[in-house]
This record gives C-alpha cells, sequence and structure tokens, in this order.
C-alpha cells in the first residue's frame, strides 16, 4: 500500500494530506487563501508529524494539477516538485475536476446521471467539465459562463446533473429543475486519494522536470492605476 503525501491547493481551501493505501493517516486545511505561500510548508511538516512518518517513508507525491487558481497551483505544484526533487520521490498529477467529480459520486445515484464540477472563476465564470459514473471525461475542462441554457442539451436528453465544486453555489439560481443537483463537496487532498492510489499502481508519473499546471486560462493581471494626487 502506497503511502502518498496530497497537495491541494486550485482553490481557496490548502489542503494536505497523508495516506496509506486508501486510507488517511493525516489531514490539515486552512481556508486563508492569501497564506497559502506561508502555510504550506508548515502543514506539510505537522501531516509528517501527525501521521510519525519520515520522508523516506513517502512513496509518491500526488498534486491537483488544475484548472484552478493561477496562484494556488503554482504554489501547490512548485512544493510538490520541490520535494520531488529533494527526496527523489515520484510526482503524481491529478485533474483537480475529475477529483471533484467521484468525490460527488454516490452508490444511490440512477444509472442516467453525470457529474459536473465547477470551480469558480471568478463573476459568472467557471471551469467545468462533465464525466459519468466512472469518472470517465464527458465534456472536456472549458472556462463556461454559465446561463440558463448552458446544460440544456443534457437535461433534455433526460439526463441529470451534479454540480459540485466552489463554482456550484452560484449556478443554483440558474437550473431550478429536478433533474439538477448540488452536493457540498469542495476541494480536499482526501479526493486526491483514490485516482493517486490508482496512478501509483499503474505507474503514472508526471515528468517532474516539465510538467505545469492545467491553468485553462492565463493569470487576470491588472495594471495598477498611478495616484494623481501624488505628481
Amino acid at each position: 500500500m502506497p503511502v502518498i503525501l496530497h497537495i491541494e491547493t486550485a482553490t481557496d481551501v490548502c489542503s494536505i494530506g497523508i495516506s496509506r493505501g486508501d486510507r488517511l493517516l493525516a489531514l490539515h486545511e486552512s481556508l486563508d487563501f492569501n497564506n497559502h505561500a506561508a502555510r504550506i510548508t508548515l502543514m506539510i511538516e505537522n501531516c509528517m508529524q501527525d501521521a510519525q512518518l519520515q520522508w523516506s517513508d513517502l512513496d509518491a507525491i500526488a498534486v491537483s494539477s488544475g484548472p484552478g487558481s493561477y496562484t494556488g497551483l503554482r504554489i501547490g505544484v512548485s512544493t510538490a516538485k520541490g520535494i520531488c526533487y529533494a527526496q527523489g520521490k515520484p510526482l503524481i498529477a491529478i485533474d483537480t475536476l475529475q477529483a471533484l467529480a467521484l468525490a460527488a459520486h454516490e452508490a444511490s445515484d440512477p444509472t442516467n446521471t453525470l457529474y459536473c464540477p465547477m470551480i469558480d472563476a471568478r463573476r459568472m465564470e467557471v471551469y467545468a467539465a462533465i464525466f459519468d459514473v466512472q469518472g470517465n471525461p464527458v465534456q472536456l475542462p472549458a472556462a463556461i459562463r454559465v446561463e440558463h441554457d448552458t446544460f440544456q442539451s443534457y437535461f433534455d436528453a433526460g439526463q441529470s446533473l451534479i454540480f459540485s465544486g466552489n463554482g456550484a453555489e452560484k449556478c443554483k439560481p440558474f437550473f431550478i429543475i429536478p433533474q439538477a443537483h448540488f452536493r457540498s463537496v469542495l476541494c480536499s487532498a482526501t479526493h486526491l486519494i483514490q485516482p493517486a492510489v490508482q496512478a501509483f499502481q499503474q505507474k503514472k508519473f508526471a515528468d517532474v522536470a516539465y510538467f505545469e499546471p492545467f491553468y485553462l486560462k492565463p493569470p487576470n493581471i491588472t495594471t495598477p492605476v498611478k495616484n494623481k494626487s501624488l505628481r
């Protein structure tokens, strides 16, 4: 059973976990988005202490690869790569939206159900994709402007959609129909465990030297307005 350190920083949540096989050994999470960079290494150290592990005990590092926050992804991936370089561990990249979709799945879900994880992309945009019950992509990740008819073709085909992630809440007013369901599933290191163990067993490792996060969109960089009173 592989021992894996999991790093999830794609959204406002900074989540660090350690698992042995499919069992969670330690978890630390913070909602202080502006302090991801300052807190992440301490959270990793605390998880290692809680799990009573040394670096040599780890078999791999798993990181949420996006899409999501440009800054958050950069912090998480750079930290994961740094550990992999320093400790000689393989890197496992986990699709953020796919992890959310798998976490939203319940055994009681009907067979005609699809999963639509959403990550807030500000204003009325979300990063979204659609997956089937096995976690296979039905619609690839995209930046979507949410409107009343955004997923109408799925509803017209008689399919139900289960929405999750931190972008789903603002979409509730648009989809007030029986086929639209919302689950309070947010990004967490715990959701990386299942796909990370599977990737480890299949030896699906990312190239530490060349791997980059899947940002989907460039960062929103604004030019500061000069204070005319200082002229």
